[in-house]
């Protein structure tokens, strides 16, 4: 009889998030030559490739793929139930991975998740920032963050942060150059910074001011795919930017940055933890919201 222990089955999974078995290993502290044997040897009894291989990255085939989407739920089943037998009530254990937007560490960071650690030293977290929208069930995620309206409908949310709101800005050097504009259709006579979605798309502001709404119209000047860099461009005095309040609150009290048409803005909504409603929940998770819970 074929037989494949649980760690051969994590294996798998870290090469199926990572990418590479060089990085698969960093994340199991284990050697590379050790995750390929392995993946190897694994796959000789399976009598299935579960992974192409190329000089620079690995990638599920279809068989591996379908085996993933297999062994992720029965995983996470036997790491609940190690953890229920490895906790107390008042000194919850385990390990909690959490997927996390890029930009949305430092609404939440420092005046919950390290607390929660420091409260709990017995817990874990794993955290993973991705743009993309991802199935955290599928994943192998405990639990991850979104804006609320993004949250599916099947899980259950906690709130996090109150609602969020992006302002459009500029540099007093740009406004130097260009006059500000007074309404929304004037944008389009500026330079515009704008961010580049995860499918390549150039995210167009949604602003709106009470029942009024415009959608952004012009050239964009410059598109890039991570906030901060797109906040340097408008402190620089590249253009008009539109950046969470809560990101430049600072730059704008110290007059690095003004705000511009302050009756208009994007309003994103508040950011909420969210879980699987249907699953035992494991207590590292149930501490984190017994303690999101008490600090609202």
């Amino acid at each position: 009889m074929n037989r494949t222990g649980i760690t051969e089955l994590e294996i798998v999974l870290a090469v199926a998030r990572r990418g590479t078995f060089t990085a698969a290993a960093s994340e199991l502290e284990m050697s590379p030559s050790a995750v390929t044997n392995a993946i190897a040897g694994l796959e000789q009894r399976l009598g299935a490739r579960l992974f192409n291989r190329t000089t620079r990255s690995v990638a599920l085939t279809e068989a591996g793929q379908r085996y993933v989407e297999k062994i992720t739920p029965a995983l996470a089943m036997i790491r609940r139930a190690a953890e229920e037998i490895a906790s107390e009530p008042d000194d919850p254990a385990g390990t909690l991975r959490l997927n996390v937007p890029p930009e949305s560490h430092s609404l939440w960071y420092s005046s919950i998740l390290l607390p929660f650690l420091q409260r709990y030293p017995r817990i874990r977290v794993d955290m993973y920032s991705q743009r993309r929208k991802v199935d955290i069930v599928a994943e192998g995620f405990d639990a991850g963050i979104r804006l609320a309206e993004d949250v599916p409908a099947d899980m259950i949310a906690l709130t996090l942060t109150p609602a969020l709101r992006m302002v459009v800005v500029a540099s007093p050097d740009y406004l130097a150059r260009v006059a500000a504009p007074q309404t929304p259709e004037a944008l389009r006579e500026h330079a515009l910074l704008c961010m580049r979605m995860s499918d390549g798309s150039v995210y167009r502001w949604e602003l709106a001011n009470q029942q009024q709404r415009y959608k952004l119209q012009g050239d964009v000047r410059f598109a890039v795919s991570d906030m901060a860099s797109l906040h340097q461009a408008a402190l620089a005095g590249l253009g008009v930017a539109c950046l969470s309040e809560l990101h430049i609150m600072a730059d704008l009290q110290a007059g690095r940055l003004v705000q511009l048409l302050p009756a208009w803005q994007v309003n994103l909504g508040a950011l909420c933890l969210y879980y699987p409603g249907h699953r035992l929940v494991p207590p590292a998770l149930r501490a984190l919201t017994a303690f999101i819970c008490e600090r609202r």
